[in-house]
C-alpha cells in the first residue's frame, strides 16, 4: 500500500536521496583539507533562521540546500586544523550509520534483536581494543552520562538501599584535581552533595598523588565517613595526563571502594603500542568510560560504560515497570541505565570497526600522539614559546607564546586566541594551568597532518605580532 502524501516525500524522495549524496560528498571533500578562511553568517542566513515557523511547504531539495548553507557556516570539529576541543572528527561511515540508524529508528530501551545483539558485541570489540577484560557495556549520549551511570552503581553498592532511603551517612568520592567537571556534576545530581568531592593533589606529571589519595581515604573513614569510589582520568582535558591506574586500584582494593576510569578522552589510546604501558592496571575498573566521538573519530553521540559486574547496573537503576516486557533473560537496557529513549548508537562504532578494522584505528591514535610531540618539541626549542615541563603523555599539547616586550603574558593568550579563532584558519581554546592561561592544541583529528603543525606556528606568529601587545602588569 502506497503511503499517504503529506509527510511522506512520495514522488520527491529519490530526488532527495541524490541531492543528499551530493551534499554529502561536497562535505565530504572539504574536510579532507583545511580552508583558508570560514564562510561569515551572511545576511541571508541571518534572514532566513530569523524568519517565522513555515506554514506551507518548501521544496525538499531547497531545503537541502539551505540547511548545507547554514551548516557551511558554523563551526566543524571535522577540520584538520580544530585543534580547540577533544570532540568529533565524522567519520564518514559513521555519518552513515546515524542515517541508518535514524532510519530504521531502532528504540534500544528493551530488547531490539538483531540491534541488541550488535551493541553487545560493538562493547565486547572495544573492550578487547583497549585492554578491558570485560566486554559487558551500554551505550549513552556522552561521558557525562557515562560517568554519572558509573557513579551511581558506586553509590548503590556502597550505601545499600539508597535509591529509596537516600543517603543516610556522609560519603566521599575521591578525583584527581584535574578531574573533568562531569564527575561533580554526577556527584552533584545524585544527592551527595559537592563536599562529598575529595580533589587529590598532583604530582609532577599532573597525575593522581596515590599517597595523597590513601592518607585521604584513611581521613575519612577515621571521620565516619564512608569511601563511596575513586575517579582515576585517563587522560585529563586540561593536559592529557594518565593517572596511575593500577597503584589507584590497589588503594581501592584495599579499601573496598569502586574504582572508575574516566578515559572518555584518552581510552583508546590504551589499544596503541605507544601510549599502552601509560595505561597499565585499566583491568583493576570497576567501570571504565570511553568516548568513541572523541578519539575513535565517529560522530556524535556514541559513549560507552563498561562495567565489570552487570548486575550493579541493575541494583542502580531497575524497575519493574508495568508497561515494559519482563520475560526475557537478560534485563532490559533501560533497567541498566538512566535514558528510555536510546538509540542504536553503537551502529556507528560497529560500522567503523568492521569497515576499517582495528589496526587502521590504532594507527590513526598513534599518529595523532606523534603529532602532539612533534608539536611540543617545536614549542620548546622556537625562541618565543613556552610548553610544559614534561612531553604530552597523550595529544593535549599547551603552549605559551611570550615574545619580546609583552607584559602581561596572560592577557597576551587570552587576546591571541580570540584572534585566531576569529581569523579561522584553526582553532584553539585556551586553557587555565597553575593560574596561568595557556593555548591548547590538541589532536584527535585523524585528518590533521604534519603541515597543519607547521601552519599552527606560522598562524600563531603572524596574529601575535599583529595584535603588538604591550601591556604592563
Amino acid at each position: 500500500m502506497k503511503a499517504t502524501q503529506g509527510l511522506s516525500l512520495g514522488d520527491d524522495r529519490d530526488r532527495c536521496l541524490r541531492r543528499t549524496a551530493e551534499v554529502v560528498r561536497q562535505v565530504w571533500s572539504s574536510f579532507d583539507a583545511a580552508r583558508d578562511v570560514e564562510p561569515a553568517v551572511t545576511p541571508d542566513i541571518r534572514d532566513a533562521l530569523s524568519a517565522p515557523l513555515p506554514a506551507s511547504p518548501t521544496p525538499v531539495t531547497a531545503a537541502l540546500d539551505e540547511a548545507a548553507r547554514i551548516l557551511d557556516c558554523s563551526l566543524a570539529q571535522s577540520r584538520p586544523r580544530f585543534l580547540a576541543y577533544i570532540g568529533s572528527s565524522g567519520l564518514e561511515v559513521g555519518a552513515i550509520a546515524d542515517f541508518l540508524a535514524a532510519s530504521y529508528d531502532v528504540n534500544m530501551a528493551v530488547d531490539a534483536r538483531a540491534a541488541s545483539l550488535l551493541e553487545r558485541q560493538t562493547s565486547r570489540w572495544l573492550a578487547e581494543f583497549i585492554g578491558y577484560p570485560h566486554g559487558h557495556g551500554l551505550f549513552t549520549s556522552g561521558g557525562t552520562v557515562s560517568n554519572l551511570t558509573a557513579l551511581a552503581a558506586a553509590r548503590e553498592r556502597a550505601c545499600p538501599g539508597v535509591r529509596e532511603a537516600g543517603v543516610g551517612r556522609p560519603v566521599a568520592v575521591y578525583c584527581s584535581a584535574d578531574s573533568h567537571h562531569s564527575n561533580t556534576r554526577a556527584i552533584e545530581l545524585l544527592g551527595l552533595g559537592r563536599r562529598a568531592v575529595r580533589p587529590i593533589p598532583l604530582d609532577q606529571h599532573r597525575r593522581m598523588r596515590t599517597d595523597l589519595l590513601e592518607e585521604t581515604i584513611r581521613r575519612d573513614e577515621a571521620s565516619g565517613i564512608r569511601a563511596m569510589a575513586v575517579v582515576a582520568t585517563a587522560g585529563t582535558t586540561l593536559t592529557g595526563a594518565v593517572d596511575p591506574l593500577r597503584a589507584i586500584g590497589e588503594v581501592a582494593a584495599r579499601h573496598g571502594i569502586w574504582m572508575h576510569v574516566d578515559a572518555a578522552y584518552g581510552g583508546p589510546a590504551a589499544g596503541t603500542a605507544i601510549a599502552a604501558p601509560l595505561f597499565d592496571g585499566l583491568s583493576l575498573a570497576d567501570s571504565v568510560t570511553v568516548d568513541a566521538h572523541k578519539w575513535l573519530f565517529v560522530p556524535k553521540a556514541c559513549s560507552i560504560l563498561l562495567v565489570k559486574d552487570p548486575s550493579s547496573l541493575t541494583s542502580a537503576f531497575a524497575h519493574d515497570e508495568a508497561y515494559m516486557p519482563h520475560e526475557a533473560a537478560e534485563p532490559n537496557p533501560v533497567d541498566a541505565t538512566l535514558e528510555y529513549s536510546r538509540p542504536l548508537w553503537a551502529l556507528k562504532l560497529w560500522l567503523a570497526f568492521r569497515t576499517h578494522g582495528a589496526e587502521a584505528f590504532r594507527e590513526a591514535i598513534a599518529s595523532t600522539i606523534k603529532l602532539a610531540r612533534v608539536t611540543y618539541d617545536r614549542g620548546r626549542s622556537t625562541p618565543g614559546f613556552e610548553t610544559l615541563d614534561t612531553p604530552p603523555q597523550l595529544s593535549v599539547v599547551p603552549l605559551r607564546h611570550v615574545p619580546p616586550g609583552v607584559g602581561d603574558v596572560d592577557e597576551h593568550q587570552r587576546r591571541l586566541c580570540r584572534s585566531i579563532d576569529l581569523d579561522g584558519r584553526v582553532f584553539l581554546s585556551p586553557a587555565v594551568i597553575d593560574g596561568r592561561t595557556w593555548l591548547r592544541p590538541c589532536f584527535t583529528n585523524f585528518r590533521t597532518q604534519p603541515a597543519d603543525v607547521d601552519a599552527l606556528f606560522a598562524v600563531i606568529t603572524e596574529l601575535s605580532d599583529r595584535i603588538a601587545l604591550t601591556t604592563t602588569t
